[in-house]
């Protein structure tokens, strides 16, 4: 291109607005006057001077009547450049790439050499647009065949807000399909303008829910503890799930508050700090891992809002001691390492920390069953947290400061879904985390539920959604029913008790798949029960994803685009 808005030496000219300016999106051929739209790639103007003014483009330079030349070539087959059209639309859409990267002269050169030199042209920006919309349709066709097909569905939700002070709401959907595959999808992910009072919250959730079809179907809704969620979902038709992770989380947090650890974790921090912080510091580090037979590693500061960054920071320090002592030996500073004392203590947090991390990550899984995994999970940590005569008094101080934090987020948990949920694993049907007093209600529970389920279907009433109409049946008092009837949900439920329990390594999702005709009447239960995700780190995950989709070069989306861009990246990820 010229100073005088001349392109391909001359042969088009930008188009004069009345005004005298240039409109630098379109171009006019000199010889035919037609328009064209230019966005700085010159292909398709050399295919017009080659299809229209043959004659005139053998006149260009030896350099243009070369790259002319290369179009001349085989030509890529409709079928194929639509292919290829559809997947870069794809990996736009799912991989996070700037719509403009559809006009880069370096995509469209490695498409070419891929393709043997065949000629191709990059789809334009709207035609990119276009498909990724087409992607999403399709793809959110087939979430609602997959809803359509289940009886039940499980929700977990949260807001978060991005660096552009926008808020947005999150929900992912959770079930079983029909051969007891646990799937996962995202519904939404909303931008909110009001207020996340209690109400509004409230009705956010049922209008997704309505949006996708499935607002008689959803069983619980998984959330953190605070108090505009808890309200909210007290004032919907379903069960609420406190996250067992925020929980674990926060009790870590209070008891590491103003103990005996602050010291050796403020070192921890400073240390890491001085590498983190001076890439001269950090390449002497690097040497000294080298030198030490180490391997090489950055080192992790941990963050309040981070799970878990606390043990990764201690393991980090640990792992290197000698490098970093060495590292700091090698210029004066005020900076020091922990003590030896301090070492012992942290050596001690570490322990029972990795107890923390592995439930943390047991129970925030998507493709396999959580809910039922918590009180055995919590029964293991309260024993690995249990005081013994050998522990220093700031290990006594630590776990009776955790334990106490977590028995008032269990008074809070939804105790009766999650023991329903254990006795309908195979796994832990043997209820051996809870008394024998409770395993006896739990199964009492199991055959009040089978008797509801057992009661005619009444007629459909409009949905009035008050907070005393639970559709679950864990509040409601069984009716007087037939001995015919009794009889037989006593037979159902002894039947399922007879099984024998399968090893903890096994998949209780396969038992089912095998069983359910045996037990139909507890499968339907089984697939309510344990669908349900003990933690709301399936959001969490979301708002990751969205923090890749809010890129710099991506600050303009509109708020709908988010959606479509998170939630396909989600659906096509999961598969």
């Amino acid at each position: 291109m010229d100073k005088e808005g001349r392109i391909l030496n001359g042969k088009f000219n930008f188009k004069a607005m009345p005004d005298g300016s240039l409109d630098k999106t379109k171009v006019i051929c000199i010889y035919c006057r037609c328009e064209l739209r230019y966005h700085r790639s010159t292909s398709s103007l050399k295919y017009h001077l080659l299809a229209k003014h043959t004659a005139e483009a053998e006149k260009l330079p030896r350099q243009m009547q070369t790259m002319l030349d290369s179009f001349q070539r085989r030509r890529m087959d409709n079928s194929t450049t639509n292919k290829l059209s559809t997947a870069i639309a794809k990996w736009v859409a799912t991989a996070w790439r700037p719509i403009d990267i559809v006009e880069d002269e370096g995509l469209l050169e490695i498409i070419r050499i891929a393709s043997n030199d065949c000629t191709y042209e990059l789809p334009s920006r709207a035609t990119t647009v276009a498909k990724i919309h087409n992607l999403y349709e399709d793809e959110k066709a087939k979430v609602v065949e997959a809803l359509g097909q289940t009886n039940t569905v499980a929700l977990t939700g949260d807001y978060w807000t991005f660096r552009s002070n926008h808020s947005y709401l999150g929900i992912t959907a959770h079930y079983f399909s029909p051969q007891w595959e646990l799937k996962s999808h995202a519904l939404t992910v909303m931008e909110t303008e009001e207020q996340h009072f209690a109400d509004t919250c409230a009705e956010q959730f049922l209008q997704v829910a309505r949006q996708w079809g499935i607002e008689h179907k959803v069983s619980t809704l998984t959330t953190d503890g605070a108090c505009n969620m808890v309200a909210a979902a007290s004032q919907l038709p379903v069960e609420h799930m406190p996250c067992i992770a925020h929980s674990l989380h926060r009790a870590i947090t209070v008891s590491l508050q103003n103990s005996p650890f602050n010291s050796a974790l403020a070192k921890c921090r400073k240390v890491i700090g001085h590498f983190n912080h001076s890439p001269p510091n950090a390449l002497e580090l690097e040497q000294q891992q080298i030198a030490h037979f180490h391997k090489k590693e950055s080192l992790t500061q941990d963050a309040s809002t981070k799970w878990n960054s606390t043990l990764e920071m201690i393991k980090h320090v640990l792992r290197n001691q000698e490098p970093l002592r060495d590292a700091l030996a090698l210029h004066p500073t005020n900076v020091t390492m922990p003590t030896t004392a301090e070492v012992e203590k942290l050596k001690k947090l570490e322990t029972v920390l990795e107890h923390c991390r592995y439930i943390t990550e047991l129970l925030g899984g998507e493709k396999f069953v959580s809910c039922s995994v918590v009180l055995p999970a919590l029964c293991h940590l309260s024993r690995v947290m249990e005081v013994s005569e050998y522990d220093p008094a700031y290990m006594v101080k630590f776990k009776e400061t955790f334990k106490a934090e977590m028995e008032k987020h269990k008074e809070k948990t939804n105790i009766m879904w999650l023991r329903v949920a254990t006795a309908l694993d195979p796994r832990f049907k043997g209820l051996k985390c809870l008394s024998r007093p409770d395993r006896a209600e739990v199964w009492r529970l199991i055959s009040a539920l089978l008797r509801e389920r057992q009661k005619p279907a009444q007629p459909e009433q409009p949905a009035t959604y008050e907070p005393s109409k639970k559709r679950s049946a864990l509040m409601f008092a069984s009716e007087s029913s037939s001995d015919e009837e009794e009889d037989y949900i006593e037979k159902c439920v002894e039947r399922y008790r007879a099984e024998p329990t399968i090893d903890i390594e096994d998949c209780p999702q396969k038992w089912w798949s095998k069983h359910e005709g045996a037990h139909s009447e507890m499968a339907y239960l089984a697939r309510m029960y344990l669908a349900t995700p003990a933690t709301s780190i399936p959001c969490e995950r979301l708002f990751s994803l969205s923090g890749h989709v809010f890129q710099n070069k991506r600050a303009a989306l509109s708020s709908e685009n988010v959606k479509m861009h998170v939630c396909l990246s989600n659906w096509v990820s999961a598969k």
